[in-house]
């Protein structure tokens, strides 16, 4: 990976671009895997830079794992804002952007890396805890909005249809990663999925 030296940041322009790159280098790679230093070459800093924004690697992938899902959720509300109604808004999300920058696929990324490090991280494993939670909220609310709208079925279990689309992405992102499953195969997925909701 070159290093190419970043241009002056204010600090919260500095904080913002480290998080960005500590998305794409942990989404590339792994939690354990990454080193601080390898981020710093790729945001094109020193390593003692990282540290003066983030006590521990941990602290870096917490706030990575917060920024990533703050810019899922910033690209879902413009789904819901811009879609016809809410289960129009679930079929755009589902259909987001998957490329390693894109903010849904990194939240799977990071996910399933956290989970592997969660049961000997107590830290790790309660912010992951509240960070799924947060995101499963997200979707539930998004359904029970479809299902007063009279779009989504009113008999679906909004919270456990919220847990299926979760386990849904990492399904997707665990199919890409390793040649499991194709967009097709995905594709007929999310339209199982949506159908099951409206029916």
């Amino acid at each position: 990976m070159s290093t190419t030296a970043a241009p002056r940041m204010a600090a919260a322009e500095r904080r913002a671009h480290l998080l960005e790159t500590a998305a794409r280098v942990f989404t590339e790679g792994s939690y354990r895997g990454t080193t601080t230093a390898e981020i710093a070459r790729a945001a094109g800093i020193s390593e003692p830079i990282i540290y003066r924004h983030f006590a521990s690697k941990r602290d870096l992938y917490v706030a990575t794992l917060d920024h990533v899902w703050e810019n899922a959720r910033t690209g879902w509300e413009q789904a819901v804002a811009a879609s016809t109604d809410a289960c129009a808004a679930v079929e755009a999300i589902h259909k987001g952007h998957v490329s390693v920058r894109s903010a849904k696929l990194q939240l799977a990324e990071l996910w399933v890396q956290a989970l592997s490090e969660a049961s000997e991280d107590p830290e790790l494993k309660k912010h992951v805890r509240r960070h799924m939670r947060a995101v499963h909220d997200f979707v539930a609310d998004l359904i029970r909005k479809g299902q007063t709208e009279g779009v989504i079925s009113a008999d679906r279990d909004a919270d456990a249809e919220a847990w299926i689309m979760l386990s849904g992405g990492i399904l997707g992102m665990v199919g890409r990663r390793i040649g499991l499953l194709d967009d097709n195969e995905l594709q007929a997925i999310r339209s199982a999925r949506l159908a099951w909701l409206r029916a």
